[in-house]
């Protein structure tokens, strides 16, 4: 079963968690000090947010999958309509390891569709954390520049 994900930067975590807990009639299924989660299953719909350092707002849309199978369909689609895609695999990223795919939508808001594998001590991979990248939703450039090195469209 297919679950949307939604990622947004906030300016005060502890007042967003608040408005949030209020809002979805729940507390955080996951809650670090620059992180909040909620697993909802009315409306099923994974909800986080973030103080990582990115401009408040939307950081991200998705959908999380719960198998390799769903991702490897979501994959196919993603090839037939010959979008430029990143793939990474065994990532971490919001204290979880996950296998993914990123796109951009025409008005580059970034797509991940990803499978959680585990859950992770760190927000993200030290090579991100090292390379200054708040959250892990990559650059509308990166996606394209991986995508044509690797030999995918444009």
């Amino acid at each position: 079963m297919k679950r949307m994900h939604v990622h947004v930067s906030v300016d005060d975590l502890s007042k967003s968690i608040q408005f949030y807990n209020q809002l979805f009639g729940t507390a955080p299924s996951v809650e670090k000090p620059d992180y909040a989660k909620w697993m909802l299953d009315d409306p099923r719909v994974n909800f986080a947010i973030s103080q990582r350092g990115n401009k408040p707002g939307l950081d991200h849309l998705g959908i999380q999958v719960d198998s390799n199978e769903e991702l490897a369909e979501i994959e196919q689609r993603l090839q037939t309509a010959d979008m430029s895609m990143l793939t990474q695999e065994g990532t971490t990223c919001c204290y979880a390891k996950s296998d993914k795919h990123w796109v951009q939508d025409p008005s580059g808001i970034a797509w991940e569709s990803y499978h959680t594998l585990d859950s992770a001590p760190t927000f993200n991979d030290a090579n991100d954390e090292a390379a200054g990248n708040a959250c892990c939703a990559p650059a509308v450039e990166t996606i394209n520049f991986i995508s044509r090195k690797a030999g995918g469209c444009k």
